[in-house]
């Protein structure tokens, strides 16, 4: 895999694995980061993976930028043959699809969308070749998505579906972004799924809404006690179609402090995803419900 190295300033240096988002190139940016946090080149103060890139920081007065370019060139054949194998945790995550709250918010702002005569999963369905709403829910949510980047705002996911290729779904963004999209709203926008984690602005397809918080500055979430973004990269999650009745007592299992996601550590091989990709899926839902 060619990587790419560009100047932000006199102070970053970012790197693009690829110029189309796949796990390979996901894969190579966390192998590419590991690397660097291990070699401890002086100067650099930070490192940010993205989906298919990444990106460090540096101190001009301790490296200069042609200097940390050859220190990163120089380390590029020790990630391309590591062990794509990552140790990692599969999430499910609950969905209530079709619910009042993104319905009331994209009847708001129905002329910023592509069509304002359907609505955002029929939308999604139909540019899919799909036949229904219910149709794309089930493509939604029968295989796992991988966190490929936690950011934009604090503990927002973006989620790249773990299908070929052909079967990924693909959904354009609103021609305008709306002003308003509620707080842990499940959206796509091209081949990304995300969680908002936050009330505000948007751009993406609404398809539905968790009730299990993802972030929390207050940490009084039981699960988020420890830090306050739960997402992060290399997270394997799956969806969980759940009506109005689980949705409002997941709600209150919440402010009670007894909801617990239902997750499991697990150890993700990429070469044998790509050899056997459903095969590979069907374990990992397999490990996630104890069978």
């Amino acid at each position: 895999m060619s990587l790419r190295y560009s100047f932000g300033g006199d102070e970053h240096l970012f790197v693009e694995c690829s110029d189309a988002m796949s796990l390979d190139a996901f894969f190579m940016s966390l192998e590419m980061t590991k690397v660097i946090k291990e070699a401890g080149i002086k100067g650099i103060t930070e490192i940010c993976p993205a989906n298919a890139s990444f990106q460090i920081k540096f101190d001009p007065d301790v490296i200069k930028p042609d200097d940390i370019l050859k220190e990163i060139r120089a380390i590029e054949h020790v990630a391309e043959v590591m062990e794509p194998v990552l140790k990692t945790r599969i999430i499910e995550i609950p969905v209530f699809y079709e619910d009042p709250w993104t319905h009331a918010t994209m009847m708001r702002f129905r002329e910023r969308h592509q069509d304002p005569t359907s609505t955002d999963l029929e939308y999604a369905a139909r540019v899919n070749g799909l036949a229904s709403a219910e149709a794309f829910i089930q493509a939604h949510s029968s295989a796992p998505w991988f966190v490929s980047m936690v950011g934009f705002v604090a503990g927002l996911p973006f989620l790249y579906q773990m299908v070929d290729r052909p079967r990924q779904l693909q959904v354009p963004k609103y021609l305008r972004p709306r002003t308003d999209t509620p707080r842990l709203t499940v959206g796509h926008g091209g081949c990304f799924s995300c969680v908002y984690s936050v009330r505000g602005a948007g751009g993406y397809q609404m398809f539905g809404i968790t009730p299990m918080p993802i972030y929390d500055p207050e940490q009084k979430v039981s699960y988020l006690k420890d830090f306050m973004v739960f997402f992060r990269p290399g997270d394997i999650v799956k969806w969980k179609p759940i009506g109005r009745e689980e949705h409002d007592n997941a709600v209150a299992d919440v402010d009670a402090g007894r909801f617990v996601p239902r997750m499991v550590d697990v150890s993700f091989d990429l070469n044998a995803y790509h050899a056997d990709i459903d095969g590979t899926n069907a374990k990992l839902e397999g490990v996630l419900h104890g069978r």
